[in-house]
C-alpha cells in the first residue's frame, strides 16, 4: 500500500476537523493531525511525521550518513542524525566529529559540536553569508 504524502494528510486533518465542526464539535488543528495519524496506524502525528518525511529522503542522503562540507565558512566533518522535509527543503542535523568555530573574531568563540540547517537538493542553503557563500554545505563523505 502506497504511503500518501504529508500534503495529503494535512488536507485529511484539516477535512476532518471541518467536519467535525460542522456537527458540532469543535477541535483543534493538533488534535485532527493526531486522529489522522492513527488512522494511517501512527501512534501519534510526530511518529507519521517523521515516517512519511524519511520516506522522501533521496537515497544518498539518509540518517547516519556521513557527510562533509562547510558550515559559516568553516570545514567540518560528521554524520547525519536527523533528516526530514522533501529533497528541495530538507533539514538536517549533523553531529560533528569534532567542533567547530563559527565565529571570525579573535575575541571571542563560538564553538559548534552539532549543526543544523536547510537544504536544496543542490545539498547547499539557501541563506547565505556578508561574502555570498551559502551558510551550509552537504555532501557525501568519500569512503
Amino acid at each position: 500500500m502506497k504511503q500518501p504524502s504529508l500534503e495529503t494528510i494535512k488536507t485529511q486533518a484539516k477535512a476532518l476537523r471541518q467536519a467535525l465542526q460542522d456537527r458540532g464539535t469543535a477541535i483543534s488543528h493538533a488534535q485532527s493531525l493526531e486522529l489522522v495519524a492513527r488512522q494511517h496506524g501512527a501512534r501519534d502525528w510526530n511518529t507519521l511525521h517523521a515516517r512519511l518525511s524519511q520516506r522522501n529522503a533521496p537515497p544518498e542522503l539518509t540518517l547516519g550518513s556521513r557527510v562533509t562540507g562547510h558550515y559559516l565558512g568553516q570545514a567540518y566533518s560528521g554524520k547525519i542524525v536527523a533528516l526530514s522535509g522533501p529533497a528541495e527543503h530538507r533539514h538536517v542535523e549533523i553531529a560533528l566529529d569534532q567542533p567547530i568555530d563559527t565565529v571570525r573574531f579573535d575575541s571571542f568563540s563560538n564553538w559548534r559540536h552539532r549543526i543544523r540547517g536547510t537544504i536544496g537538493e543542490d545539498g547547499r542553503s539557501a541563506r547565505k553569508t556578508s561574502d555570498g557563500s551559502p551558510h551550509l554545505t552537504v555532501e557525501i563523505a568519500p569512503n
